[in-house]
């Protein structure tokens, strides 16, 4: 396995260089044409690809279709999700809990996530979310931003690789009003009363915004307005008047019938590479790409003329999700290591051409911010290496002036195997800012109780229930502070309680 990874690594490194700083446009050929022309090609005549009916051998095709699998994932995944929303007919809450909408819409949620959602891993519940697709090839986008106040607030905007291209939220100062998302082709007026533009470099997209909550009923109720003002539709609606939205009212869906407790399955590998041609008409290459494009399409073209080639690349594509995707779902396999265990990542949304970690994000935890809106630490196992399971107890401390240092919130959420919630008799999911009654030691500092069982009755503010089952910790550090985003700041050790 790990040979495979760095032979495909290894062939990512050679195309991008290859295809460094150059323009493609990929096109349907015959004879002995290119399959991929590379627009400065046509003057150096150096092809951006394999020419048409190059033989291709089951090595080769395997090759670039587990390459084809890890770069195009996350562009697949987002595909996936807009063409099953655009069969709805308005905003709905499948099964009473996770919001969804047709594209160009969003739908709000009025509390946190419940337990029962499986379209999206690693949810949290600091937070009232939003979620909406953008579709730019129907019009540009009107998001409305409301006066937050003091209270925490960010929208992750972001296109189809995941990259964020926006900055809205408290870390920005971001003004009340009218903020414009448009597409790569648009080109029109921006009418009065728009109070920013963001161009989105890919015709679909993801919104997501996210607003603080902390668990006092008082500040569940007060948020709700606040809600009601937060929505997205498309330019042709805009008046210049806000506009609202009454979430408490909005129609709910039977929750469709689900296999296993995972995340719905958006990327299916024996249809991959049907899909993967539209992907690469929907998302352009960045420059550097080309090479990849190329290669990618040369094959796809290949498999077109040969059924032989067409079974290789699914059987590739099937190998790849069991072999090259899937170990990227363990925390322990994102980004790069820190002391203690913990892992994180630096490029959060800001992806580029690191289609490793990109692909990790999008498989373990889909949806994450850019690194100055949040810094995000994994965990699969404690101090001493051991795999986090129920059937042990464990204390997390953070010493006297060591909680995560934020300017929005933190918290510290706990997982289960399937990278979703745990149901448990406190219905309670993660510890942090938005709780109250936390109890500090005697000397400043602050120990959290992780177990199945609960702790003594002194104890039951910092309990942190685990599944009897192996599960996963994840710190969440929204705004954070330049010692963390720079790495001078990591959690405390899991430690096992003997």
């Amino acid at each position: 396995m790990k040979n495979k990874c760095l032979v495909i690594l290894a062939s990512v490194s050679l195309l991008l260089s290859v295809g460094c700083k150059k323009e493609t446009t990929i096109r349907e050929t015959s004879g002995n044409d290119v399959a991929a022309e590379d627009s400065s090609a046509v003057k150096t005549g150096i092809p951006a690809g394999p020419a048409a009916n190059t033989i291709m051998t089951e090595e080769y095709v395997k090759h670039i279709g587990a390459l084809a699998f890890l770069w195009g994932w996350p562009m697949v995944n987002i595909h996936n999700r807009k063409v099953m929303f655009e069969k709805l007919p308005e905003p709905s809450y499948e099964g009473g809990i996770v919001p969804l909408s047709p594209p160009n819409q969003l739908c709000m949620l009025t509390d946190y996530i419940q337990p029962g959602e499986r379209e999206v891993a690693c949810p949290n519940q600091d937070v009232v979310y939003g979620f909406g697709i953008t579709d730019f090839t129907k019009d540009a986008l009107v998001v409305q931003v409301p006066d937050f106040g003091d209270r925490f607030w960010v929208y992750q905007v972001c296109n189809q690789r995941t990259d964020g291209y926006a900055g809205l939220g408290k870390m920005y100062g971001t003004k009340p009003g009218f903020y414009l998302l448009t597409g790569p082709k648009w080109n029109g007026k921006v009418p009065d009363g728009i109070t920013g533009v963001f161009k989105c470099d890919t015709d679909l997209g993801i919104v997501i915004p996210r607003v603080f909550q902390t668990d006092d009923p008082a500040d569940k109720k007060s948020i709700q307005p606040l809600i009601q003002k937060i929505v997205m539709y498309p330019l042709s609606q805009f008046d210049g008047k806000e506009k609202t939205k009454d979430w408490t009212k909005i129609p709910v869906l039977q929750s469709p019938e689900k296999e296993g407790n995972e995340e719905t399955k958006w990327v299916k590998p024996e249809v991959y590479f049907d899909e993967l041609p539209a992907i690469l008409k929907e998302v352009p290459p960045l420059p550097g790409e080309e090479a990849i494009y190329g290669q990618i399409q040369s094959v796809l073209a290949a498999a077109q003329k040969d059924p032989k080639i067409k079974a290789i690349l699914k059987q590739a594509a099937i190998d790849a999700d069991q072999k090259l995707i899937t170990p990227l779902f363990q925390f322990s396999n994102v980004g790069y290591p820190l002391k203690d265990n913990w892992t994180t990542q630096g490029n959060g949304a800001q992806f580029g051409l690191d289609y490793l970690t990109r692909t990790a994000c999008a498989k373990a935890n889909i949806f994450v911010n850019k690194p100055n809106e949040t810094k995000y630490f994994y965990q699969d196992k404690d101090a001493s290496g051991q795999r986090l399971h129920g059937n042990s107890k464990y204390t997390v401390t953070f010493a006297k002036g060591e909680v995560p240092p934020v300017k929005g919130f933190w918290s510290l959420t706990l997982y289960n195997q399937y990278h979703f919630f745990s149901p448990n008799s406190v219905n309670r999911f993660s510890l942090g800012t938005k709780n109250k009654n936390l109890k500090y030691n005697a000397d400043g500092s602050l120990t959290l109780y992780v177990q199945n069982t609960p702790p003594s009755e002194d104890k039951m503010s910092n309990w942190l229930p685990a599944p009897k089952e192996t599960f996963s910790l994840y710190v969440r550090c929204y705004w954070p502070e330049d010692r963390v985003i720079k790495g001078n700041w990591t959690p405390p050790a899991v430690l096992q309680v003997k």
